[in-house]
């Protein structure tokens, strides 16, 4: 992937699970587009440090842990009409995973499952549309698949 600017990105949900967690299983999903993205926020695998320190050689020996696929915060400005935010507060009220998709502009693609935590709103000022925030926490499968990431073709 070459350097490109994030116009164009979308993000995607749909209730429940793929049939397989690979890119064919996320692709047969019809993904109901979160409308009016501000900022798509972060989101990638981060490993826990674990360290060992032998009192013989007194040196610290480090080495990864267990893996989180993080958090991701989408801040946007509220459509009571867009379905893709219609889903996103239907999540909220979920115990369940849902999916996720990630497209940027060159057509590269982010799969993952995450539970909706929190959908809030926010009405900062007179010159600011009213707004809200989705917070994502990104999970694993029981194997240990998270993220899935599809190449640009």
């Amino acid at each position: 992937m070459a350097v490109q600017t994030a116009a164009g990105t979308t993000i995607g949900i749909v209730a429940g699970p793929p049939a397989t967690f690979d890119a064919a299983g996320y692709t047969a999903l019809v993904f109901a587009t979160i409308g009016e993205i501000t900022d798509g926020g972060q989101h990638g695998r981060t490993y826990a440090e674990v360290t060992h320190n032998p009192v013989a050689t007194r040196g610290t020996q480090k080495f990864k842990g267990s893996f989180n696929e993080g958090n991701k915060t989408l801040q946007l400005a509220l459509d009571d009409e867009d379905t893709g935010q219609i889903a996103a507060k239907a999540a909220l009220n979920s115990d369940a995973n849902f999916s996720f998709k990630v497209e940027y502009p060159d057509g590269a693609i982010d799969y993952f499952q995450a539970k909706v935590m929190a959908f809030t709103k926010s009405t900062s000022g007179v010159d600011t549309v009213v707004s809200g925030t989705i917070e994502l926490s990104i999970t694993t499968t029981k194997t240990g698949i998270g993220i899935i990431e599809v190449p640009a073709v």
